[in-house]
């Protein structure tokens, strides 16, 4: 599947403006499953690119940076790993597995502009100290429009190159079926893997007795013909009611601890 020159500027533009708000704008527009869609959207499979987009937002939703090891680049990664599975008509798994190169050349290059950059904060600094408002702004927007033209630029690349490699890819996964299937594979095992870590990160003792009752209750519907679809938007919602309602308990236990010294509203 070959894309034209408006489609491969569109999506410049948009890793451009989501490479921004991953530092800057912070308004979760790079996260893949919006990425995702967009990008599906651009390239006229809007389905595939949110199949693709959810999938890569398992895969790296519990990864982030520790220390000087960072994680692959979540805004490259989705985009290229929709660009793959709708110009070579890839499975979801194999297209994350084919995504994961771009991912991590994008982290590299933010590492790169950072070190780079770093200098220039001595500079930001000074500017500081002289209540210099503009040369702040300044350091700040060539950060941001440096970031957001590296991407756009691997990005095209990679929507060029991929869209051309379509054909190839198509016969590998014909003749050497076996590659595909490894990619499937291990496309597949990123999502739990990301899951795992978020929840090493975030699950407490207390909250174990949650996590195995909405995997009980998943697969319970999961069963149902009917339900199966949506099993784990049911389950979402199950979930939704317990946090309101533990919320609200606490709430009314602190509200009543404060009102422990007795008064009117007691009626004592």
């Amino acid at each position: 599947m070959h894309f034209n020159a408006i489609q491969v500027i569109l999506v410049g533009i948009v890793a451009f403006i989501a490479a921004i708000d991953q530092f800057n704008f912070l308004e979760s527009l790079y996260q893949p499953i919006v990425m995702g869609a967009v990008v599906g959207a651009i390239l006229g499979d809007m389905k595939t690119g949110l199949i693709v987009g959810g999938a890569y937002q398992l895969m790296q939703i519990g990864n982030m940076p520790v220390g000087g090891a960072q994680p692959p680049n979540a805004v490259i990664g989705g985009i290229m790993a929709t660009v793959f599975a709708i110009s070579s008509k890839l499975e979801p798994g194999a297209a994350l597995g084919l995504a994961v190169p771009f991912a991590l050349m994008g982290q590299y290059m933010v590492t790169l502009l950072f070190t780079v950059m770093s200098p220039l904060m001595a500079r930001a600094d000074t500017a500081a100290t002289k209540a210099d408002v503009k040369t702040i702004a300044n350091i700040n927007y060539i950060a941001m429009g440096v970031l957001g033209l590296l991407f756009a630029i691997v990005v095209m690349i990679g929507l060029i190159g991929g869209s051309a490699a379509g054909d190839a890819l198509n016969s590998i996964s014909k003749n050497y079926g076996w590659i595909m299937a490894g990619l499937s594979a291990a496309g597949g095992m990123m999502r739990f893997v990301g899951f795992a870590i978020l929840l090493r990160i975030m699950l407490s003792n207390d909250l174990w007795g949650f996590y195995f009752a909405g995997f009980a209750v998943a697969t319970i519907i999961g069963k149902i013909e009917g339900l199966s679809g949506s099993a784990l938007l049911i389950v979402a919602f199950l979930g939704i009611a317990i946090a309101i309602y533990d919320y609200q308990t606490s709430v009314r236990i602190k509200h009543n601890r404060g009102n422990s010294g007795g008064g009117e509203e007691d009626g004592i």
